[in-house]
């Protein structure tokens, strides 16, 4: 029999980051494969992604906007679909489905749009915002299924008025994983790790006060944080706030790492006390692929992943005593890091796998595709 060629489905990235949303179209790109779609990417904007990405097979077409409602690129994003037959346009970001709509109806074909984090509540300008979640409000009705990541993001979608027809909850996966966590011992320096693009939502001023505590209380501990700042500005106020707290000798700034096994054998515990905008965080994901604890706080779509006191701690977002206190709780042998790191362990592999994910995102392209 001949073999059927795959269907072509273009992804529209941002491109400057390469953070969750990036990450989850990434996988995509490599996973999708073995359900019968082929991914292209088309960036929008200069960036890493280009450079970082895993799925350097996936064919990437550069469209750089000069602003961010630049619509010049959009006849030249309809005919690269027309001329190279992509049959499915999925869209990621505010930005991305504004494009993505129009270029949709020109050439005919049906978006499909991934919902990662509240659009009205994404960054610390309320300006930016109330911009962001109109411009996405009026391109997702061209869209013919939403990807919500969490339930959480799926409920603030039929608040908007979107019809639950039309929505498909389907959570994020990462590669499963062997254990990489170093085991700890109460007594011993523990060693806490945060993964992120920091920006201020991500709540690291937060974990500076907690490790404060955490040392006033007479506990060793140190940071090893991994990532890069979303601006030099903000990189140099938190690095300000470590040295009045005197904990600068106490962390490692690591910066950005491909290799992110390596820095989860560092670590003895995850930390990721975000205040808000948290659909379902990849990097969690991955910290419990790696058997890692996980610390983190109630926003959005963590609680849906983490059980409290099974995979991980979880507290009120901006509580630097509570975060403290769910640290101290491993120090002291309260908490059983090695128990709970299992429990991750084996939820993540059960439910929230790279593959999973792929095949739920391939069932949802073939509904559109379907007569």
């Amino acid at each position: 029999m001949p073999e059927v060629a795959a269907v072509k489905v273009l992804h529209l990235v941002n491109g400057e980051f390469y953070a969750g949303a990036e990450r989850v179209q990434d996988l995509l790109a490599l996973q999708l494969a073995p359900n019968g779609f082929q991914v292209s990417f088309a960036c929008l904007k200069d960036g890493v992604f280009a450079a970082r990405r895993r799925a350097q097979q996936a064919p990437l077409y550069p469209f750089p906007m000069h602003s961010r409602l630049d619509l010049s690129q959009c006849l030249r994003l309809a005919r690269l679909v027309k001329s190279q037959g992509f049959r499915v346009l999925h869209t990621h970001t505010p930005r991305t489905v504004l494009i993505g709509r129009l270029v949709a109806a020109v050439a005919r074909v049906p978006l499909v749009h991934h919902v990662h984090s509240p659009a009205e509540s994404d960054t610390e300008q309320g300006w930016r915002n109330i911009r962001n979640s109109m411009v996405e409000s009026f391109s997702l009705r061209g869209a013919r299924r939403l990807i919500a990541v969490s339930a959480s993001l799926e409920r603030g979608l039929k608040e908007r008025g979107f019809a639950p027809e039309r929505i498909r909850q389907l959570p994020n996966g990462v590669p499963i994983s062997e254990q990489l966590r170093r085991p700890y011992r109460p007594g011993e320096e523990l060693s806490l790790g945060m993964i992120a693009l920091f920006r201020p939502r991500k709540g690291i001023e937060v974990l500076l006060e907690a490790m404060a505590r955490v040392r006033a209380a007479g506990a060793r501990v140190h940071l090893h944080a991994v990532g890069p700042f979303e601006t030099p500005e903000y990189e140099r106020s938190v690095r300000e706030l470590a040295g009045k707290l005197g904990l600068e000798p106490s962390i490692t700034w690591a910066g950005f790492c491909s290799d992110v096994a390596a820095e989860f054998r560092r670590m003895h515990l995850f930390v990721l006390p975000s205040l808000y905008g948290e659909g379902m965080p990849m990097v969690v994901l991955e910290a419990m692929a790696a058997g890692l604890p996980v610390v983190s706080t109630r926003v959005e779509g963590i609680p849906e992943i983490v059980r409290d006191g099974q995979d991980g701690l979880l507290g009120a977002p901006g509580d630097a005593g509570e975060l403290a206190e769910n640290i101290l709780r491993f120090v002291r042998g309260t908490a059983d890091a090695a128990v709970i790191g299992d429990s991750g362990w084996r939820r993540q592999r059960e439910g929230y796998s790279d593959v999973s994910m792929a095949a739920g995102v391939a069932s949802i392209y073939r509904e559109v595709l379907s007569p």
